[in-house]
Protein backbone atom coordinates (compact mmCIF):
# COMPACT_ATOMS: atom_id res chain seq x y z
CA UNK A 1 0.00 0.00 0.00
CA UNK A 2 2.94 2.51 0.83
CA UNK A 3 4.25 1.75 -2.17
CA UNK A 4 1.02 2.39 -4.50
CA UNK A 5 0.50 6.02 -2.10
CA UNK A 6 4.45 6.52 -3.09
CA UNK A 7 3.97 5.83 -6.74
CA UNK A 8 0.92 8.11 -6.89
CA UNK A 9 2.49 11.21 -4.89
CA UNK A 10 5.89 10.98 -7.73
CA UNK A 11 3.37 10.58 -10.23
CA UNK A 12 1.24 13.53 -9.56
CA UNK A 13 4.18 15.40 -7.92
CA UNK A 14 6.35 15.32 -11.78
CA UNK A 15 3.03 15.34 -13.90
CA UNK A 16 3.19 19.34 -14.32
CA UNK A 17 6.87 19.26 -14.69
CA UNK A 18 5.58 16.94 -18.15
CA UNK A 19 3.21 19.60 -19.17
CA UNK A 20 5.77 22.78 -19.25
CA UNK A 21 7.88 21.71 -22.54
CA UNK A 22 5.50 22.15 -25.02
CA UNK A 23 6.37 23.46 -28.51
CA UNK A 24 3.88 26.28 -29.18
CA UNK A 25 1.40 28.40 -26.86
CA UNK A 26 -2.42 27.58 -26.90
CA UNK A 27 -4.24 30.01 -29.19
CA UNK A 28 -7.67 29.66 -28.39
CA UNK A 29 -8.92 28.81 -25.05
CA UNK A 30 -12.33 27.38 -23.93
CA UNK A 31 -13.84 28.65 -21.13
CA UNK A 32 -15.24 26.66 -18.57
CA UNK A 33 -17.35 27.08 -15.64
CA UNK A 34 -15.51 26.43 -12.09
CA UNK A 35 -17.73 23.53 -10.93
CA UNK A 36 -16.48 21.77 -14.40
CA UNK A 37 -12.36 22.17 -14.14
CA UNK A 38 -13.14 21.02 -10.76
CA UNK A 39 -14.59 18.01 -12.02
CA UNK A 40 -11.96 17.62 -14.49
CA UNK A 41 -9.59 18.14 -12.64
CA UNK A 42 -10.82 15.44 -10.13
CA UNK A 43 -11.37 12.97 -12.88
CA UNK A 44 -8.26 13.19 -13.97
CA UNK A 45 -6.97 12.73 -10.20
CA UNK A 46 -8.60 9.87 -10.35
CA UNK A 47 -7.16 8.53 -13.36
CA UNK A 48 -4.11 8.97 -12.72
CA UNK A 49 -4.45 7.32 -9.01
CA UNK A 50 -5.76 4.15 -11.12
CA UNK A 51 -2.86 4.11 -13.18
CA UNK A 52 -0.47 4.50 -10.86
CA UNK A 53 -1.93 1.86 -9.08
CA UNK A 54 -2.33 -0.30 -11.67
CA UNK A 55 1.57 0.18 -13.02
CA UNK A 56 1.95 -0.85 -9.36
CA UNK A 57 0.08 -4.43 -9.51
CA UNK A 58 1.88 -4.90 -12.79
CA UNK A 59 5.54 -3.93 -11.50
CA UNK A 60 4.13 -7.13 -8.66
CA UNK A 61 3.75 -9.28 -10.92
CA UNK A 62 6.69 -8.70 -13.33
CA UNK A 63 9.00 -8.69 -9.21
CA UNK A 64 6.84 -12.66 -8.82
CA UNK A 65 7.29 -13.84 -11.62
CA UNK A 66 11.06 -12.73 -12.15
CA UNK A 67 11.54 -14.63 -8.70
CA UNK A 68 9.76 -17.80 -9.60
CA UNK A 69 11.91 -18.07 -13.19
CA UNK A 70 15.22 -17.36 -11.06
CA UNK A 71 14.16 -20.55 -8.77
CA UNK A 72 12.56 -22.43 -10.97
CA UNK A 73 15.52 -22.77 -12.93
CA UNK A 74 17.86 -24.13 -10.35
CA UNK A 75 15.17 -26.29 -9.50
CA UNK A 76 14.51 -27.46 -13.12
CA UNK A 77 18.31 -28.69 -12.85
CA UNK A 78 17.77 -30.78 -9.88
CA UNK A 79 14.41 -32.43 -11.38
CA UNK A 80 16.68 -33.04 -14.53
CA UNK A 81 19.39 -34.56 -12.53
CA UNK A 82 17.01 -36.72 -10.32
CA UNK A 83 14.83 -38.24 -13.11
CA UNK A 84 17.97 -39.11 -15.04
CA UNK A 85 19.38 -40.79 -11.80
CA UNK A 86 16.03 -42.66 -11.77
CA UNK A 87 16.01 -43.77 -15.36
CA UNK A 88 19.71 -45.74 -14.62
CA UNK A 89 17.92 -46.70 -11.65
CA UNK A 90 20.50 -44.61 -8.98
CA UNK A 91 17.80 -42.75 -6.85
CA UNK A 92 16.67 -44.05 -4.05
CA UNK A 93 12.66 -44.00 -3.30
CA UNK A 94 13.11 -41.05 -1.22
CA UNK A 95 14.94 -38.80 -3.38
CA UNK A 96 12.03 -39.96 -5.95
CA UNK A 97 9.20 -39.04 -3.45
CA UNK A 98 11.22 -35.60 -2.93
CA UNK A 99 11.50 -35.01 -6.07
CA UNK A 100 7.76 -35.67 -7.27
CA UNK A 101 6.71 -33.49 -4.29
CA UNK A 102 8.99 -30.73 -5.26
CA UNK A 103 6.86 -30.75 -9.07
CA UNK A 104 4.14 -31.32 -7.32
CA UNK A 105 4.81 -27.76 -5.26
CA UNK A 106 6.17 -26.00 -8.89
CA UNK A 107 2.98 -26.62 -10.17
CA UNK A 108 0.78 -25.44 -7.54
CA UNK A 109 2.82 -22.42 -7.74
CA UNK A 110 2.34 -21.94 -11.08
CA UNK A 111 -1.17 -22.30 -10.79
CA UNK A 112 -1.09 -19.59 -8.23
CA UNK A 113 0.85 -17.53 -10.60
CA UNK A 114 -1.57 -17.90 -13.08
CA UNK A 115 -4.21 -16.88 -10.58
CA UNK A 116 -2.60 -13.85 -9.69
CA UNK A 117 -2.79 -12.84 -13.84
CA UNK A 118 -6.31 -13.38 -14.48
CA UNK A 119 -7.34 -11.19 -11.29
CA UNK A 120 -4.73 -8.63 -12.88
CA UNK A 121 -6.54 -8.92 -16.12
CA UNK A 122 -9.96 -8.65 -14.57
CA UNK A 123 -8.70 -4.97 -12.96
CA UNK A 124 -7.46 -3.90 -16.00
CA UNK A 125 -10.84 -4.79 -17.83
CA UNK A 126 -13.01 -3.61 -15.39
CA UNK A 127 -11.21 -0.51 -14.48
CA UNK A 128 -12.25 2.63 -16.60
CA UNK A 129 -8.74 4.66 -16.39
CA UNK A 130 -6.88 1.41 -17.61
CA UNK A 131 -9.07 -0.06 -20.36
CA UNK A 132 -6.87 1.73 -23.04
CA UNK A 133 -3.88 -0.76 -21.49
CA UNK A 134 -5.97 -4.02 -21.26
CA UNK A 135 -5.72 -4.90 -24.82
CA UNK A 136 -1.39 -5.12 -24.73
CA UNK A 137 -1.82 -6.81 -21.06
CA UNK A 138 -5.01 -9.66 -22.44
CA UNK A 139 -3.04 -13.06 -22.78
CA UNK A 140 -0.92 -12.76 -19.86
CA UNK A 141 -2.92 -15.38 -17.70
CA UNK A 142 -3.05 -17.48 -20.91
CA UNK A 143 0.76 -17.52 -21.01
CA UNK A 144 0.58 -18.94 -17.61
CA UNK A 145 -1.68 -21.36 -18.40
CA UNK A 146 0.57 -22.39 -21.21
CA UNK A 147 3.57 -22.77 -18.60
CA UNK A 148 1.18 -24.59 -16.50
CA UNK A 149 0.14 -26.97 -19.15
CA UNK A 150 4.37 -27.36 -19.82
CA UNK A 151 5.08 -28.12 -16.58
CA UNK A 152 2.05 -30.80 -15.66
CA UNK A 153 3.78 -32.69 -18.55
CA UNK A 154 7.22 -32.51 -17.13
CA UNK A 155 8.76 -29.69 -19.47
CA UNK A 156 9.97 -27.13 -16.45
CA UNK A 157 12.53 -25.45 -18.48
CA UNK A 158 9.85 -24.54 -21.28
CA UNK A 159 7.31 -23.88 -19.06
CA UNK A 160 10.31 -21.18 -17.72
CA UNK A 161 10.87 -19.47 -21.16
CA UNK A 162 7.29 -19.18 -21.48
CA UNK A 163 6.76 -17.52 -18.04
CA UNK A 164 9.84 -15.27 -19.82
CA UNK A 165 7.30 -13.76 -22.65
CA UNK A 166 4.94 -12.92 -20.00
CA UNK A 167 7.50 -11.05 -18.19
CA UNK A 168 7.91 -9.46 -21.21
CA UNK A 169 4.35 -8.57 -21.80
CA UNK A 170 3.90 -7.13 -18.95
CA UNK A 171 7.22 -4.75 -19.03
CA UNK A 172 5.94 -3.54 -22.13
CA UNK A 173 2.39 -2.88 -20.44
CA UNK A 174 4.59 -0.89 -17.91
CA UNK A 175 6.66 1.31 -19.91
CA UNK A 176 3.38 2.19 -21.62
CA UNK A 177 2.22 3.29 -18.85
CA UNK A 178 4.95 5.33 -17.73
Amino acid sequence: MKRIVGLAIITLVLLPVVAFPQSRPRTTRRKTTGTTAKRTSRANAAAELARGEGAAKVADQIKILTRFIYLLGGVTKGFEAADAAARRNEASPAVIAQTESSKASVKTSLQNVRDGLDQLELYFRTTPALEMYYARLAGVAAGAAKAEELAARNQFDQAGRTLLGVVNQLTDVLRDMH
